[in-house]
């Protein structure tokens, strides 16, 4: 080669580094950080605060058309519209019909997936570069007005299985691609299907978006997504990152950059240095068979204090409650709980295998974490509660008379979720498709056939709550941070839950809320020993006016002998109708609460608005570390699915719960022995 042309070939590489290197002007794109708002400017405006704080009711963790499946899903709802939804305004379902709250919520947050973030929709153009890629084809005009109907159920659930292979993780032939994506740190970016303006674009619109409409006092949004990973056999590692204010990165962590949480974490606390602050929320525990909640790292090493203290700092609330099923417990579990037998999946997250209880769910992992306490490690699981949606159709459905699917067209009937009667016509077209993607098979119940996705096990839930002085950014983030927060499956119960030595007489106050925060301390927090005084708890539940009456309040402690042997019991602490725990039991008898089946009308002769008390705990143990927390249990009102079937004309399935009671949990309180030295209640990163 001559001297010219090789000077000629190492200028056209160093152009190319160069140009690579300047087009976002950062080295690794991930590090590089933006502000969002709109005006660049804070917001100015004295909101009003109350000291004794009020409930605010949102949801966060909503998928509108940027997610890959959301779009596959049939959803075209984009994030301005989930906003406006979210206070009140109706927006379409896939299918056509009005998707509307009864009342608007407080605060919401946008969360689609990082992965793949606006690809879908953009391969399903071909007017856009993405779309003229020869794979994009078949992704054509999927969601043109005369393809949202449940003839393309089929195709749909074709392309939602398949689509994760091939091209979209196909390393890219084009070496300019693969150099970028080595010298920017940008491994997505050297796949063959990315690209990067479409990602970014999708990104700034979401990010904007809520910018546009976050309104300080009234109604609080904040930029968000979804870390996509899972561990061995397709378990469940699911995270939703939460910002705190419009500072974000230009580009969110995915997948496809590391499925390793704890790389996540190492993330976000580079950006915490940088200014950035966050927090991720796990979801969908019950689908992780065991690994969301394990007693190793990643690389499968004992957990020690740096793991923890990590854990704690990037990830202080958990997602109790969803869609797709309630992360409680599991009867296996909790065998004397005897409501523990609700929201249950049994199955990994879009698997057909079953997933293991123990590590699962969240009262195991608050027992776990005890016992690593008795080891003398901090403990990683002093997280608080929150639930959440997990919608794919920008719309939160959080009420059993009116739930209108998670996955838009693939479950938007009756039908398609398994609560009415398969057509002939429906089946056949199954059929003649030679595909059963998705679909189970189907079910024979009395003389009957019913379509067997698995979405029968799902359900309409659920909410986050919080309580802050206003509703806003910085207040609402507060309360996740120090976890004054409590979930409920949808209904908006309102629940206080404090811990402490000298409260006996709240009740008794002008104001026991204040009295309250004065003498005790809150849900999310440690409430350390005093002598051999057992503790007290003051508990206050009122129910959601627009749905059933209060069946009872219980509490859920949660303990380790000096051995670190975990023990759980369940306490009735208040019920209705004058009903008063058996000694034995500790519970309350059956209120007689009753539905009607044939029309979902619930007994008007039992149930509390209100239950309230302050309870002490029997059987305390002032040198056994313990925890605490609340479960509000509604009086028992219709299923979604029979709601389903009776909307359908039909009876409904015998093999499926009729009824449930929807309820709230508290997050907990901890009990730390005099002799503990290394608990920390909030591991709170400098500056939040």
């Amino acid at each position: 080669m001559s001297i010219v042309i090789r000077t000629f070939v190492i200028a056209l590489l160093f152009a190319v580094i160069i140009f690579v290197l300047g087009a976002n002007n950062v080295f690794s794109i991930k590090d590089d950080i933006a502000d969002f708002a709109l005006d660049n400017s804070k917001v100015s405006q004295e909101i009003e605060r109350n000291t004794n704080r009020d409930a605010f009711f949102g949801d966060l963790h909503v998928h509108t058309m940027y997610s890959f499946d959301a779009f596959i899903f049939g959803t075209t709802a984009s994030p301005d519209d989930a906003y406006r939804y979210a206070k009140g305004g109706a927006i379409k379902h896939p299918l056509g019909f009005d998707m509307q709250l009864d009342d608007p919520l407080d605060f919401y947050a946008i969360t689609d997936h990082a992965a793949w973030l606006g690809m879908i929709r953009a391969y399903a153009d071909p007017d856009t570069k993405p779309g003229q890629l020869d794979f994009a084809s078949d992704l054509h005009g999927l969601n043109d007005p005369e393809n949202l109907n449940t003839n393309t159920f089929v195709r749909r659930a074709g392309l939602f299985a398949n689509l994760l292979t091939g091209e979209l993780v196909t390393p890219s032939r084009n070496p300019l691609k693969i150099l970028g994506a080595y010298l920017q740190e940008d491994t997505i970016y050297g796949t063959s299907a990315y690209d990067r303006e479409t990602h970014h674009s999708a990104w700034r619109d979401v990010a904007e978006a809520a910018e546009r409409h976050n309104n300080p006092g009234e109604f609080t949004t904040f930029i968000a997504y979804e870390f996509t990973s899972s561990g061995p056999g397709q378990s469940n590692l699911h995270r939703n990152v939460i910002f705190k204010d419009s500072r974000a990165p230009i580009q969110p962590f995915s997948i496809v950059d590391s499925r390793n949480p704890e790389d996540l974490w190492d993330w976000m606390d580079n950006l915490r240095g940088l200014g950035v602050e966050s927090l991720a929320i796990p979801h969908n525990s019950n689908g992780s068979n065991g690994q969301m909640f394990k007693l190793v790292d990643w690389a499968g090493n004992p957990m020690d204090d740096d793991y923890a203290t990590k854990r704690m700092r990037n990830e202080p609330l958990v997602e109790i409650t969803q869609v797709k099923g309630t992360s409680d417990t599991h009867p296996l579990l909790s065998p004397n709980d005897k409501w523990a037998d609700f929201g249950i999946m049994n199955n990994r997250v879009a698997s057909p295998f079953y997933s293991s209880p123990t590590g699962s769910y969240v009262r195991n992992a608050y027992l776990r974490g005890l016992s690593l306490d008795a080891e003398f490690k901090i403990n990683p699981y002093k997280f608080g509660l929150v639930g959440a949606s997990d919608t794919h159709t920008g719309a939160v459905s959080d009420k059993e008379s009116d739930y209108h699917s998670k996955i838009g067209i693939l479950d938007g009937t009756p039908e398609l979720r398994g609560a009415a009667p398969l057509t002939k016509a429906f089946k056949e077209q199954i059929e003649e498709s030679g595909s059963n993607v998705i679909i189970r098979g189907y079910t024979e119940v009395g003389d009957q056939e019913y379509i067997d996705t698995g979405y029968t096990e799902w359900g309409a839930s659920g909410l986050a709550a919080v309580w802050a002085e206003n509703n806003t950014r910085e207040s609402i983030y507060d309360a996740f941070r120090r976890k004054e927060t409590f979930a409920t499956t949808g209904s908006r119960i309102k629940v206080r839950f404090f811990g402490g030595y000298q409260i006996d007489k709240a009740f008794d106050q002008i104001d026991p809320v204040n009295f309250a925060y004065k003498n005790a301390v809150s849900m999310g927090s440690d409430m350390l020993q005093s002598g051999n005084q057992a503790p007290q708890f003051l508990v206050w539940a009122l129910r959601d006016v627009k749905r059933a009456p209060l069946d009872r309040v219980q509490i859920i402690k949660g303990w380790t002998e000096l051995s670190g042997k975990p023990h759980e019991e369940i306490y009735d602490v208040a019920c209705s109708d004058g009903r008063k725990p058996n000694p034995e039991t500790n519970l309350c008898n059956d209120s007689g609460a009753s539905v009607n089946l044939t029309n979902c009308q619930i007994s008007g002769n039992s149930g509390a608005d209100e239950l309230k008390t302050v309870w002490e705990d029997p059987d305390f143990d002032p040198n056994l570390k313990a925890f605490y927390y609340v479960r509000v249990l509604e009086n028992p009102t219709c299923r979604w699915s029979t709601w389903d079937a009776l909307k359908s004309g039909e009876k409904p399935r015998e093999d499926l719960p009729a009824t449930i009671q929807e309820r709230a949990w508290s997050s907990p309180i901890w009990y730390v022995p005099d002799n503990d030295g290394i608990t920390v209640s909030n591991i709170l990163p400098d500056d939040v």
